[in-house]
């Protein structure tokens, strides 16, 4: 059993429970990430679930879709208006009740999947258990940006403690990504999980540090906040230029959100 798969599946079901109550016309309000709608934001996780899913039971066949999907973004115009052209229109309800019913499948496939098996990706292939972890903290991610649209706060668990562990593992990315040296210490990191627990990484360094809450290292790491919005404590040049740019999700280098950007409406 893959316990990541299965707090994949608690993220994923409180998304939707925070989306069962919406109307039609909640669905095309935009959120502060991109001006996506919750449309968009559903078939992007969905998309990437299935990605991974596929990628899971059949490498072959991940990399031919991936083929098939880069060809009809280019007739599209974007990756997201070939998603939705992917998905046959669905939206709203129908939408959300097709990525349930996909994601608590597919999490039943990856909790009984070898957790060091190797999958593709459409960057370096990974392990089974990154590639869920990584599906956690996407869902994650996005999901901040519906909670902020909808003004609800979030009720987090220590499941999050995987967001941070990706958040840990991608210091040394993060510069690289951005074609700069990675600094020769990462910081000494502390940080409080909403049960209380307290986790630690690194070597113990009074001026090289970063520790508060586990949730807004969550939200500097995925870009879902700037790290001014935040209480962090961050001592150090190494910890403020990491936490500056800092991006725990694959792909080019991202701007973080410009300070007060991104908050609960």
């Amino acid at each position: 059993m893959i316990e990541q798969a299965q707090d994949f599946r608690e993220e994923a079901d409180a998304l939707a429970q925070l989306l069962e109550p919406l109307g039609p016309q909640d669905w095309e309000r935009k959120t502060q990430f991109k001006a996506w709608t919750l449309n968009d934001v559903i078939a992007h996780l969905h998309f990437a679930d299935y990605a991974a899913d596929l990628a899971l039971r059949d490498g072959a066949a991940f990399r031919e879709f991936t083929k098939e999907i880069g060809k009809l973004s280019e007739r599209a115009g974007t990756l997201m208006a070939a998603t939705h052209q992917w998905l046959s229109g669905k939206r709203d309800r129908a939408l959300l009740d097709h990525w349930r019913n996909f994601y608590r499948a597919m999490a039943d496939r990856f909790a009984a999947a070898d957790p060091k098996a190797r999958v593709p990706w459409f960057g370096p292939d990974m392990s089974v258990r990154s590639s869920i972890t990584a599906r956690l903290m996407e869902t994650w991610a996005h999901g901040q940006a519906v909670y902020d649209l909808l003004g609800k706060p979030r009720a987090d668990t220590d499941r999050i403690k995987n967001v941070v562990v990706i958040g840990i593992n991608t210091f040394g990315w993060t510069f690289t990504n951005r074609k700069l040296p990675v600094p020769a210490k990462m910081p000494f990191v502390r940080l409080m999980g909403p049960s209380g627990a307290v986790w630690e990484w690194g070597e113990n360094d009074p001026a090289n540090l970063i520790e508060g809450n586990a949730v807004e290292f969550c939200q500097v790491v995925t870009q879902t906040r700037n790290i001014a919005d935040t209480k962090l404590r961050v001592v150090g040049e190494t910890a403020r230029s990491w936490m500056e740019i800092a991006q725990c999700f694959a792909g080019p280098p991202e701007t973080p959100p410009a300070p007060g950007k991104r908050f609960l409406q």
